[in-house]
């Protein structure tokens, strides 16, 4: 295919590259990160766009996206399609699916969990919301940057998909973190702890998977100093989007409040900017009972 790539950072550039490597034309776009290996550069947005079958976007958040939109859906060919990979509000995917539709283009909402890691390697899992017509067609490009996609539903399914997600790994992992640290002070040993809830019914993919106590468990960032493999401020903002969605649709959501809430201190006041999510830990560890 003859792909547009516009955002080409931490995220978009190995996606881009990786699809390259699976044979396919690729023009990419950019104000500031450098061209991927074997990607051509196109001098603006539109010009990516342009004859392209697939246009791809991972952008930082709505707003940017309702821009981008606006200035590539003019430039695209009718029938081409528009797959916005990046985390945004609801709203904004189905706003940009809705002008797609009204210029005869198809649309995709197709947030990604996998990090920059998964981007890389090519083993993304893409949460897809659009037609079934759009998706059939981009699914040849999903398989080669990831290792899953899930067709969630119409438009704006994708992001439903991926804050709700994510709103659940930032409550379980906060649950984790707290576990730890009153293990600690009961003077439980936190391997014992692992062994004991890892195969129990506190388990979860925050302790199973990724957890936050240095040494215990597979292999995480907590072994790196917290040096971030999901870093704390793109879980608030994955939060902020899940309360945001949640005021928009009336849904009561205590713990993605609360957990908003002690993400948006450590990350603004606690010294968590740059750190990753599971630094919570050292974060409980240092504090006491109100």
């Amino acid at each position: 295919m003859k792909i547009g790539f516009i955002g080409l950072g931490n995220m978009g550039g190995p996606m881009a590259a990786n699809l390259v490597k699976g044979g396919h034309q690729v023009a990419g776009f950019d104000l500031t990160a450098p061209m991927p290996e074997g990607v051509t550069k196109a001098a603006t947005a539109a010009e990516a766009a342009t004859d392209a079958d697939v246009v791809l976007t991972m952008l930082p958040n709505g707003a940017i996206l309702r821009a981008v939109a606006a200035e590539v859906i003019p430039a695209m060919r009718k029938g081409a399609i528009l797959c916005d990979c990046s985390t945004v509000d609801v709203d904004s995917a189905r706003a940009v699916a809705e002008l797609a539709d009204a210029a005869g283009l198809g649309a995709l909402d197709a947030p990604v969990s996998g990090g920059i890691g998964g981007a890389s390697a090519g083993t993304l899992t893409f949460m897809v919301g659009g037609t079934d017509e759009a998706f059939a067609r981009v699914l040849p490009l999903f398989d080669i940057m990831g290792q899953k996609a899930v067709h969630c539903g119409t438009a704006g399914a994708g992001q439903a998909a991926k804050i709700c997600n994510n709103m659940i790994l930032g409550v379980t992992m906060i649950a984790t973190c707290e576990a730890f640290a009153l293990a600690d002070k009961l003077g439980l040993d936190r391997q014992k702890m692992y062994d004991v809830v890892s195969t129990s019914s506190g388990y979860s993919w925050s302790l199973n998977a990724y957890c936050p106590a240095p040494g215990v468990g597979p292999k995480s960032p907590a072994d790196n100093e917290y040096r971030p493999g999901f870093a704390s401020e793109l879980m608030l903002k994955d939060l902020r989007l899940s309360q945001q969605a949640a005021e928009s649709a009336d849904a009561d959501t205590p713990m993605g409040q609360l957990a908003t809430a002690l993400y948006t201190s450590f990350v603004e006041a606690e010294g968590g900017k740059g750190r990753d999510f599971s630094a919570m830990l050292p974060r409980f560890e240092k504090r006491h009972r109100n």
